[in-house]
């Protein structure tokens, strides 16, 4: 049985230059996703939406290769930000981000395996609720993007330095600032975290 690498297909959509800020196009893709509100580093939703994604996710990906034999690496985290005043976040007043994190899926996946999945992952012994999640196809279009590589909470100076990159080549910000985790914050010191840092793009201003 071949295993199926998203990430490997996707390459220049999961692998970014931390010197080079590049421009993307951005296909339709279909995803996992968790919305909340609040601060990523003490908010119980935050925690209890990426538990819940990786194990429908994990959950799937079983699932599908005992029935289907359909094999497939799991894909990373990725994170939606914004906030209805946006100097929440110059100010760091986490209180009042809103966020979406989102797993990739493969193009197979259908909304009867999801559905699937979360009966299998909800009725397993002792487990614990699933956070409110939904299943659909998210499109970014243009985009610009650029590797950063150290603690999330030092991230500001390489997204301000994407933001110029953006208006200096007469673009105006298309969608949500998103960020795509490579590396898992469990098991990576700070300083060597990976994540791509990655902001959708327009030639014209969103009304």
């Amino acid at each position: 049985m071949s295993k199926i690498d998203l990430k490997k297909n996707l390459q220049h959509l999961y692998t970014a230059s931390p010197k080079e800020i590049a421009i993307v196009d951005v296909p339709p893709l279909h995803f996992l996703l968790a919305e909340g509100k609040g601060d990523p580093n003490t908010a119980p939703a935050f925690q209890h939406a990426t538990e819940t994604l990786f194990r429908l996710s994990y959950t799937l990906k079983f699932m599908l290769k005992k029935e289907q034999a359909l094999d497939y690496t799991v894909m990373p985290l990725e994170g939606l930000w914004c906030a209805d005043d946006l100097t929440a976040f110059a100010e760091e007043r986490k209180a009042e981000w809103q966020w979406t994190l989102m797993i990739q899926q493969p193009g197979f996946v259908t909304r009867e395996n999801v559905a699937a999945a979360m009966e299998l992952a909800q009725n397993k012994k002792n487990a614990s609720p699933l956070h409110d999640t939904t299943f659909g196809r998210f499109a970014e279009g243009l985009s610009a993007q650029l590797l950063y590589v150290g603690p999330y909470s030092d991230e500001a100076p390489t997204i301000a330095r994407l933001h110029t990159f953006i208006k200096e080549k007469g673009y105006h910000f298309g969608g949500k600032h998103h960020e795509i985790y490579l590396s898992d914050p469990r098991r990576t010191a700070p300083e060597k975290l990976k994540t791509i840092l990655r902001q959708p793009i327009s030639l014209e201003a969103m009304k």
